[in-house]
């Protein structure tokens, strides 16, 4: 089971390495990110974008342009749409976002005809880590799924246990992260984390226990729970935090970065293969992490 992030890139050195495809890699950040995968030993890479740009770039990092297959392509679409070919044919076991937008890149992965789809929904995860938290956590959704409904948090919620279980957890706590813990008829979200908890059935196949409503002093403060009287299973002890929507997602993991100095690595999940999908705000820590992350959960969406 992996437990930290230090370890994330560890166990990616020691497995058979794999190869990540970057679509328009002409971007010195995501270069930096990529050539310290390649050094470490976490990934080989496949970069697919403005060929010139990109050996000019490797040679001012400091790269051997030898170390990397590169292919040209004349624009975002085209970049996007060879590097999700390059995965769909296994020539590469994931992808990487590179210098274009988002919606780019993910028109290409849920292309009916020729790109990734699996049938299950695509959501965002986060592994965060600090040095005042005994376990990481797993944040989801921040970046995918904007206002999801009952059915979405719930594949939203698979979307991480896989990733989890690809992690080696053997059992999974997840929180229904929400303003208050008693449920609101008003409050939707607290209606959808009731449901959601009492999906037992559906959770059983990830050994996985989902509570809520709970806030979020309850999903990972035992004594919060003590002094509320808290009895969820998940109180004080969850992994996975889903929260209600990408506002709540986005806020809470930019606090753990910006006022905690947390650590992370975050991933698209849905697809037949992991989507690194990082911020151009991010450290080169953070993308390396991220390979190390997507490396760990190549091949769990597909089976």
């Amino acid at each position: 089971m992996i437990h930290s992030i230090a370890q994330l890139i560890e166990n990616a050195k020691k497995g058979p390495q794999a190869t990540l495809a970057v679509a328009c890699a002409h971007d010195r950040d995501v270069l930096r990110a990529v050539c310290a995968a390649h050094k470490e030993g976490v990934a080989r890479s496949i970069l697919v974008g403005a060929a010139g740009q990109i050996r000019s770039l490797l040679g001012e990092l400091g790269a051997r342009e030898g170390d990397f297959a590169i292919e040209d392509a004349p624009d975002d679409t085209q970049a996007a749409r060879r590097a999700v070919e390059l995965v769909r044919k296994g020539r590469a076991g994931f992808l990487m976002k590179g210098l274009l937008p988002t919606s780019e890149l993910m028109r290409a992965v849920v292309d009916k005809e020729n790109g990734l789809r699996t049938g299950r929904l695509l959501s965002h995860v986060m592994m965060y880590e600090t040095d005042s938290f005994p376990r990481p956590l797993f944040l989801t959704d921040g970046g995918m799924n904007t206002y999801p409904d009952l059915d979405k948090k719930a594949g939203i919620l698979e979307n991480a246990a896989l990733c989890l279980r690809a992690l080696g957890y053997e059992r999974i706590y997840a929180a229904c992260v929400c303003g208050a813990e008693e449920v609101n008829p008003k409050i939707q979200a607290t209606v959808d984390a009731r449901a959601l908890s009492e999906m037992e059935e559906r959770w059983k196949p990830y050994n996985m226990t989902v509570s809520g409503p709970m806030g979020l002093d309850l999903a990972v403060s035992r004594a919060a729970c003590e002094h509320k009287h808290y009895q969820g299973a998940a109180g004080g002890r969850a992994d996975i935090l889903l929260v209600p929507t990408y506002e709540v997602g986005n806020g809470i993991g930019k606090a753990l970065t910006y006022f905690a100095g947390a650590r992370s690595a975050g991933i698209v999940v849905g697809a037949s293969a992991p989507v690194v999908l990082v911020s151009r705000a991010d450290p080169a820590e953070t993308k390396l992490a991220s390979i190390a992350l997507g490396c760990a959960v190549a091949g769990a969406f597909n089976k």
